[in-house]
């Protein structure tokens, strides 16, 4: 069939081209793997390699457009998938919040209002 998919070339297909792809490239796959048990012929062994590589630049570019497409669609969400929230480092996600940080409670309001840090004039 056709050599090695290029990935530059999968951006500009739409979903359907991208799906009807992959359906051909799977079925090729199986033909070559149903050939390689019957004669074991060693050009086909290599193309094997291509097709599934193939396969998976699909599959790359498939996925891709989904979660642009997913992330367009909770733009102005309230809230978010948790695979579309910004992965960071497991410290960083359960870190407060500015919010929470700045939050006091009555008892530490009542004494920052009584009792202000006093301020001195120092002598040169």
């Amino acid at each position: 069939m056709s050599s090695k998919v290029k990935a530059g070339q999968l951006w500009g297909k739409n979903k359907e081209e991208l799906s009807q792809q992959l359906e051909e490239l799977k079925t090729e796959l199986n033909q070559l793997r149903v050939q390689k048990i019957a004669n074991g012929a060693s050009a086909k062994t290599m193309r094997i390699h291509d097709v599934r590589k193939s396969i998976a630049r699909v599959l790359t570019v498939i996925n891709a457009n989904q979660r642009a497409q997913l992330r367009l669609f909770y733009k102005n969400k309230k809230y978010l998938p948790l695979d579309l929230r910004p992965k960071l480092t497991r410290e960083l996600r359960r870190r407060l919040t500015k919010h929470e940080a700045t939050r006091t409670t009555e008892r530490q309001r009542k004494r920052a209002t009584h009792f202000p840090q006093r301020k001195f004039a120092v002598k040169a």
